[in-house]
């Protein structure tokens, strides 16, 4: 039902951090020039989690893992919905 957001229906988030899969492909190599470095990367993802709670509302209710780490994550979805958040290129990275 896309009638009520998450927070309306008491639902909680779950943001997994995935910079490293932004890759293009050179010949058969994958080339990740092209993400964020890690260190920037980190920080940018910390920003958002925090944002992300402060607007919920209930911090209790959005849940992360830990940035850079393999993980396996479980979940029941009512959904699935997905978003992918672009940044910026850093303009030392245009062409």
């Amino acid at each position: 039902n896309w009638r009520q957001s998450v927070k309306g229906v008491g639902g909680e988030v779950l943001l997994v951090s995935q910079f490293t899969l932004y890759y293009r492909t050179k010949g058969s190599n994958l080339d990740f020039s092209k993400s964020m470095p890690p260190d920037a990367a980190r920080e940018m993802y910390g920003r958002f989690v925090d944002k992300v709670k402060v607007e919920y509302g209930d911090p209790e209710k959005v849940k992360d893992g830990k940035f850079g780490a393999m993980m396996d994550v479980s979940i029941v979805n009512d959904g699935p919905v997905t978003m992918q958040v672009e940044w910026p290129e850093p303009p030392s990275q245009r062409k």
